[in-house]
């Protein structure tokens, strides 16, 4: 990795940050270590060439229901699996362009949006383990800004009034799928 990434470990009494140069590492704070591992650094990607790889396919019963919806490209889970305290990281694929999103639940609802703090771009909402939510807002790992659910208005933070950039899904016979127009398909991340 040319630049390392930072990684942070905090507990009610103790934090501790660091910057590491490789893919892998641990930071400890309060007696409790944290490992991580970075897979891919980069949110989008101009590579045409290469198709998705394919993910583990969502668990099926068998019925006819879940075999369509594993085969059709734009879906992107089972509205269960979208966490309410968290979310799940996917990627949108559209021509030569490629978006890493994050879905969150809101009751029988599904929002999401480009994995992507306004205030540094750079920065992931969702670095892999899922976004942190409080209050039933999105919040910021880096800066503490706050997101509402929904329009992704920032109600708190460095780059309050900005808003998330949405990406658009819908939730249909208990399945979340994915509806943004610049994007054919998607699959999800693990």
């Amino acid at each position: 990795m040319d630049e390392g990434v930072r990684a942070r470990g905090a507990t009610d009494d103790e934090r501790d940050a660091t910057r590491v140069e490789a893919s892998d590492g641990e930071v400890a704070a309060g007696g409790a270590a944290f490992s991580f591992s970075v897979g891919r650094p980069d949110v989008e990607s101009d590579n045409a060439d290469s198709e998705p790889e394919s993910e583990t396919a969502p668990e099926q019963d068998g019925s006819s229901d879940d075999a369509e919806r594993a085969d059709d490209p734009r879906y992107v889970a089972a509205i269960e699996d979208v966490p309410t305290n968290g979310t799940i990281r996917c990627e949108a694929f559209g021509g030569r362009r490629a978006v890493e999103f994050i879905c969150r639940r809101d009751g029988e609802e599904a929002f999401a949006w480009r994995n992507s703090c306004p205030h540094e771009p750079d920065v992931r909402l969702d670095p892999g383990w899922g976004a942190m939510v409080r209050d039933g807002q999105i919040v910021c790992y880096e800066h503490g800004a706050r997101f509402e659910t929904g329009d992704g208005l920032c109600t708190y933070g460095p780059c309050r009034g900005k808003v998330l950039d949405p990406v658009g899904v819908e939730v249909r016979e208990n399945a979340v799928y994915l509806t943004d127009e610049r994007f054919e398909a998607c699959r999800r991340l693990r």
